[in-house]
């Protein structure tokens, strides 16, 4: 490819010289995935001495044809037409002994034929599947026919899957996508949600690639904007195609301004905006709430969130801390915990002023229990508490929500799981909260529920919240 003609990102040339069995890539809407799949694709067919036929599978052939074959830098433009000089010759109709749509690849290593499937059409592809095949294409793999998917992997010795991402309980992940792992290079360049999904054996050297918008080179800022401004944000298209997550829900509960996320200065200082300020926020009350897990088997996390609440009635994330079993040669148990949420609250204290309470998850017995046996050994000044859980978490989420809208919820940027969460966490299908991406949320919610009175404008919220002010 004319690195001039569709300038190529780092990560898109890594792509393209990494070699393995199986590439799926995955990410946003406009990220160049299948634009850049398919040059791989046929480089793997150019290079090879097989004479075994390829495939190249879609929605339905319309779809192929505008997406891959004569899309601007699809196949056609970028190897050219073979009546032009080029090396592709597309039959639509077949052609020869071949009675379905396929391609005729020219290369030095003689003429490769590739077919051309809809996965809609299974009683065509059914019969196309009958022997052993080189290379397989499959784009949109996230809609992609299931039995098509399960007859043609096991057929083909290299597989390439573009897909945008989806529904996490779907079977393509479970059975195929989450077997995947990134490259060394970019184990970490993706968000923590997706990468905690990639929790199966890993298959032999099956590559997982994650592209967003900054991944395209070509794609303008002023393109790039129209895009994102075009969908709503917390819709499911939203979350999918523009967050680049993954998620069968319906809205994000959450919808997070950038008003709602201050810079440290601002925590700290009323006048901000001044080049020296010097009024400082009055602080009334600290708390830290804590959620737990252990799991070895997933990415769930254990959380530290510390808030502050000002005499103003706001309620200010000030400061998190995270950490998880996942991948750990020796896991942390509950003793090992104390210590680290001991050593995070003397830092916030430090920093930000002292919190006397320490909201733990009540239902694990474990780490209370940790925790109380620690303050009898050591004499340190938190009390150590069960979270107030009395208050409904869809109550809760009205709190925030209400709060978050009059301005008095704050986040200090330096939060970025808690944020994540908040840019991940939604509605299922059924208007219920979603059972995952909570455990920042959760923690922070432990740290001011005890104290929820002292926010907002507390006369008007329990007017419409009518258990949010029961006691424990």
């Amino acid at each position: 490819m004319n690195n001039e003609v569709f300038p190529l990102s780092e990560k898109y040339i890594d792509f393209l010289e990494h070699k393995s069995s199986t590439d799926f890539l995955e990410g946003t809407t406009f990220a160049g995935k299948t634009t850049v799949a398919i040059p791989k694709f046929m480089f793997e067919i150019m290079e090879s001495t097989s004479t075994k036929p390829s495939i190249i599978a879609g929605l339905d052939l319309g779809t192929i044809e505008k997406n891959i074959i004569n899309a601007d830098m699809g196949l056609i433009e970028v190897f050219g037409d073979y009546e032009s000089g080029g090396c592709v010759e597309y039959k639509p109709n077949g052609g020869g002994k071949i009675s379905i749509p396929h391609i005729l690849f020219h290369t030095p290593n003689g003429i490769k034929v590739i077919y051309v499937l809809g996965y809609d059409n299974k009683a065509r592809w059914k019969k196309a599947l009958g022997g052993q095949y080189f290379a397989l294409f499959i784009d949109e793999f996230n809609i992609a026919d299931m039995d098509f998917v399960r007859e043609a992997f096991m057929r083909a010795d290299y597989r390439i899957c573009t897909l945008n991402p989806d529904d996490p309980n779907k079977e393509c992940y479970i059975e195929y996508v989450n077997h995947a792992r990134p490259i060394e290079k970019y184990k970490n360049d993706a968000p923590t949600e997706l990468l905690k999904m990639l929790d199966l054996p890993q298959i032999s050297d099956w590559t997982w690639w994650y592209f967003t918008f900054d991944n395209n080179a070509s794609l303008t800022e002023e393109k790039k904007k129209q895009i994102i401004e075009s969908v709503p944000i917390g819709t499911k298209l939203y979350k999918n195609k523009i967050l680049g997550l993954r998620g069968r829900a319906t809205g994000l509960v959450f919808n997070i301004e950038p008003k709602d996320i201050i810079t440290e200065k601002q925590a700290i200082f009323e006048d901000w905006k001044e080049e020296n300020p010097k009024k400082k926020r009055k602080f009334v009350r600290f708390a830290i709430g804590c959620d737990t897990s252990y799991s070895r088997k997933s990415h769930d996390e254990l959380t530290f969130e510390f808030v502050g609440i000002t005499d103003d009635r706001k309620c200010i994330l000030l400061e998190e801390e995270t950490h998880n079993n996942k991948d750990r040669e020796v896991p942390f148990a509950p003793s090992d915990v104390i210590p680290k949420l001991v050593a995070f609250a003397e830092r916030c204290k430090n920093k930000w002023g002292f919190a006397r309470y320490i909201f733990i998850d009540s239902a694990d017995a474990g780490t209370i229990a940790e925790a109380n046996k620690y303050k009898r050994k050591s004499g340190c000044i938190y009390i150590f508490a069960g979270a107030w859980k009395k208050t409904k978490n869809l109550t809760r989420v009205q709190l925030e929500q209400s709060w978050l809208k009059s301005n008095d919820f704050l986040i200090v940027e330096t939060c970025k799981s808690y944020i994540d969460e908040c840019n991940t966490y939604s509605y299922t299908e059924d208007g219920q909260l979603e059972d995952g991406h909570d455990h920042s949320i959760q923690g922070c919610q432990y740290a001011w529920l005890p104290f929820k009175k002292m926010i907002g404008n507390w006369d008007l919220i329990k007017i419409m919240i009518k258990d949010a002010d029961e006691e424990e």
